[in-house]
C-alpha cells in the first residue's frame, strides 16, 4: 500500500481504513494507541467537544467522545508521518503529493470530485470528492520547501466531517 492509495481510498469512501466519522473516540485509541489531545482538550478536560487528537500527520476531531471529523496533514518536502495503522512504514514515504497527480489518480479509481470554490483562492486551491464528501486542500510550497516543484500546488490536506 502507498500513501497515494491511502489517499485515494480516504477520498472515495470517505474512511482511512477501519476510522470512520461516528466511531467511538475509545474504538479509535483501541487501534491506534492513545492520542495527543489538543491543548484546550487537558485544560479544559475530556469533556471538551470539537478539538483534535493527534497521532502525528492523523488528526481526529472529537465531540461527545465520538470521532466528528478525519483529517491527514501532510509536509510537502518531508516524509509522511502518519500511524502504522493507516500507513504502514509512512516514514518511507514522500509527502509531496502534487494536485495533479492527485486528480489523475482519482479519475483512474472513478472518484468523482469537483473544484471547491470555498476554499481555492490565492496560493491555495481545493477540491470535494462525490459521494464522500472528503476535501483536499493544496497550496504551494513555502520558501525552503524541499520540493521538486515550487511552482506547482501540493497536498497539505485532506479532511472530512461528520454531516
Amino acid at each position: 500500500m502507498t500513501l497515494m492509495d491511502v489517499l485515494v481510498d480516504f477520498a472515495r469512501t470517505g474512511r482511512i481504513g477501519p476510522l470512520r466519522c461516528g466511531m467511538a473516540l475509545s474504538e479509535a485509541e483501541n487501534l491506534l494507541g492513545p492520542g495527543q489531545p489538543h491543548p484546550a482538550i487537558r485544560l479544559l478536560g475530556p469533556d471538551t467537544d470539537g478539538y483534535p487528537y493527534f497521532w502525528n500527520g492523523l488528526q481526529l476531531e472529537v465531540t461527545r467522545h465520538a470521532v466528528s471529523g478525519i483529517s491527514i496533514r501532510l509536509s510537502p518536502g518531508s516524509a509522511a508521518d502518519l500511524p502504522s495503522l493507516v500507513l504502514p512504514e509512512s516514514q518511507s514515504f514522500e509527502a509531496g503529493v502534487v494536485r495533479e497527480e492527485l486528480l489523475t489518480a482519482l479519475d483512474t479509481a472513478g472518484c468523482e470530485h469537483h473544484l471547491n470554490d470555498r476554499l481555492t483562492f490565492d496560493r491555495q486551491s481545493s477540491i470535494l470528492t462525490r459521494p464522500a464528501g472528503v476535501c483536499a486542500v493544496f497550496t504551494l510550497p513555502g520558501r525552503g520547501s524541499r520540493v521538486l516543484h515550487q511552482d506547482r500546488h501540493y497536498l497539505s490536506v485532506m479532511h472530512k466531517h461528520a454531516a
